[in-house]
């Protein structure tokens, strides 16, 4: 029988997150119609939430769909034919993936695993392609890095019509971001991760440029169309029927994180990151233990770190023992899946539950 963690702050997997069980129990409400005033009572309390969230004037989707839908939402609306795809992991080679399979001109610019992409990279490879729009992950999930969003969205608006569209999946809730004031043109994130709710739900912002590109769009099908999405959001509805009871828990943990405040919640989660960075710097010098945080100061994210085990030690080994223990955190991820493991120190998790995990991890490292 698999082992359950025993208590509540003992799951650091890097998504799904931990659920309060408060919000967990809001899905228990009696179901509503999805068209007429309760509805609009319920998206309207959403929409003031979530633009807090995201730190925007716009309007919010709420998607009955992953991520990854949202993902290609932004790729089939957002891209007119040639498109750059900035890749420093596995979830921001999704993007590619996608785009080739919406039959676009896919440009890819990768670096190594763990490392971020900079300024001046960029802007030299769109002065020599001739792409329309730029997609980019903000917290890469599967190695840890932080990419400079703020940074490389001003590179993107020195080239006139050319559009950034942002993976923010485990950034949102859990690092800065500034969606108006950075002049991001479609960001993107899912439930289950910083945010802490359940699967199943993902939300995004467009910009009026985004949006220009929407209506103009002649490959954008139906479910994902924004255009119509709008048009629908606009009356605070949605155009197919979507997942209330999930909606009832984010009203619950929208109430949660404004309770908090979110530079409070920014603050908390750089707390915990700089803790776990500084335990595997303390268990090399003072343990002997050859760890290694793979991505570089100053590019971190602090939602997730990713972890470069010793010589001999595997992700899913230690994860293993880690689980036998009452906790969960996540091995590596594809290439990186026997060498590293993933802390996801996000959503509701506090400093005194990762010390706690911390303790156990360095049980596990010294047996």
């Amino acid at each position: 029988m698999a082992v359950i963690p025993s208590a509540f702050g003992r799951f650091f997997l890097p998504g799904p997150t931990e659920v309060r069980p408060e919000v967990l129990n809001a899905q228990a409400l009696p179901v509503i119609p999805h068209r007429g005033r309760d509805i609009q009572e319920l998206m309207g309390e959403l929409q003031e939430g979530l633009r807090q969230i995201f730190r925007t004037e716009r309007p919010v989707f709420v998607s009955t769909s992953s991520a990854t839908g949202l993902m290609e939402a932004g790729v089939r609306n957002g891209v007119r034919s040639r498109v750059l795809c900035l890749v420093n992991g596995a979830f921001s080679d999704r993007f590619p993936r996608i785009a080739r399979a919406c039959g676009l001109h896919t440009e890819t610019w990768n670096v190594s695993w763990g490392e971020h992409h900079d300024e001046e990279g960029l802007r030299r490879r769109l002065r020599e392609g001739d792409v329309d729009a730029v997609t980019v992950a903000h917290s890469e999930t599967s190695t840890g890095a932080l990419n400079p969003i703020e940074k490389l969205s001003r590179v993107v608006r020195e080239f006139e019509d050319t559009i950034l569209i942002v993976d923010s999946v485990t950034g949102i809730g859990g690092a800065e971001l500034h969606t108006d004031d950075w002049k991001l043109d479609f960001v993107l994130t899912g439930s289950q991760k910083a945010l802490a709710l359940p699967p199943g739900l993902s939300f995004g912002v467009a910009s009026a440029a985004m949006m220009e590109r929407s209506e103009r769009s002649t490959h954008k099908g139906f479910y994902f169309d924004l255009t119509l999405l709008q048009r629908y959001l606009d009356r605070l509805q949605t155009p197919t029927t979507p997942a209330i009871s999930l909606m009832f828990a984010l009203r619950e943990q929208l109430g949660f994180i404004a309770s908090e405040g979110m530079e409070a919640r920014w603050d908390r989660h750089r707390q915990m990151a700089s803790r776990c960075w500084e335990w595997v710097e303390h268990a090399r010098r003072a343990r002997g233990l050859p760890l290694e945080v793979l991505a570089a100061p100053g590019y971190r994210s602090p939602t997730v770190t990713c972890i470069r085990l010793p010589e001999g030690r595997s992700g899913p080994e230690v994860a293993s023992r880690l689980r036998e223990r009452g906790f969960v955190i996540g091995a590596g991820y594809g290439r990186l899946k026997e060498g590293t493991i993933r802390i996801g120190h996000m959503g509701e998790h506090t400093l005194a539950e990762l010390e706690t995990l911390l303790e156990a991890l360095e049980e596990v490292l010294t047996a």
